[in-house]
């Protein structure tokens, strides 16, 4: 049941910085990645840019509000101009993932730096930031099309394989619907997300314990 308190939009308010950073970031990442595999296509479509905008998906941008899911408009990228395809596409294909990774234990360390100055406007700020990077990179590699992850498993398929996932490819985004809307999703990303985000508290805490912070 949707929350339409002004508690609830004031965390949706909150929560629009670590989204729109998760978005952008992953899909820019994925865009430099490509280029220095030798493509230059996202490059060529103005792609390479911090600006979120160019990066939004509408309709993944809203289930990112309202579900804590969603995703981004697909960078354009052909690996036929990869120097190396197998490899270009694995490495375009992790760089968003690691991109939210890297940027999720980042904005954990500020948010465990400013929890002491008792501001619940920034605290919320970057809590969202280290959450939405956490979820963008979990969500993206589940091996469903168009995810980062399918092409990833696309890469390591058999041959004779290929035609049977070129063809159900296309009900990729009903599927996760699907998992999503019966609560399947979440029992499946779930504790790779809460495992992340305890990986990170495990490594930033002893370091902040170690100055006395």
């Amino acid at each position: 049941m949707f929350d339409f308190s002004a508690a609830h939009f004031y965390y949706l308010l909150l929560s629009l910085p670590g989204i729109l950073i998760a978005i952008t970031f992953h899909e820019m990442a994925h865009g430099y990645a490509a280029e220095a595999m030798g493509d230059p296509t996202a490059k060529n479509a103005g792609r390479l840019t911090l600006n979120p905008l160019k990066h939004i998906d509408p309709l993944g941008f809203i289930s990112m509000v309202l579900f804590s899911f969603g995703w981004a408009k697909p960078v354009p990228i052909n690996p036929m101009n990869f120097k190396d395809q197998k490899k270009g596409t694995i490495i375009v294909s992790l760089a968003g993932v690691a991109t939210n990774l890297l940027l999720a234990f980042i904005g954990m360390a500020v948010f465990k730096a400013i929890v002491p100055m008792q501001n619940m406007t920034l605290n919320l700020v970057f809590e969202s930031i280290y959450l939405y990077n956490i979820i963008f990179a979990v969500f993206n590699i589940i091996p469903i099309p168009p995810l980062d992850g399918s092409r990833i498993l696309m890469v390591f398929l058999p041959p004779k394989a290929l035609p049977a996932y070129f063809k159900y490819q296309r009900y990729g985004m009903i599927l996760i619907f699907v998992l999503a809307f019966t609560g399947i999703l979440w029992i499946i990303i779930g504790p790779a997300i809460y495992g992340i985000e305890s990986l990170f508290n495990n490594i930033i805490s002893p370091i902040f314990s170690l100055f006395g912070l």
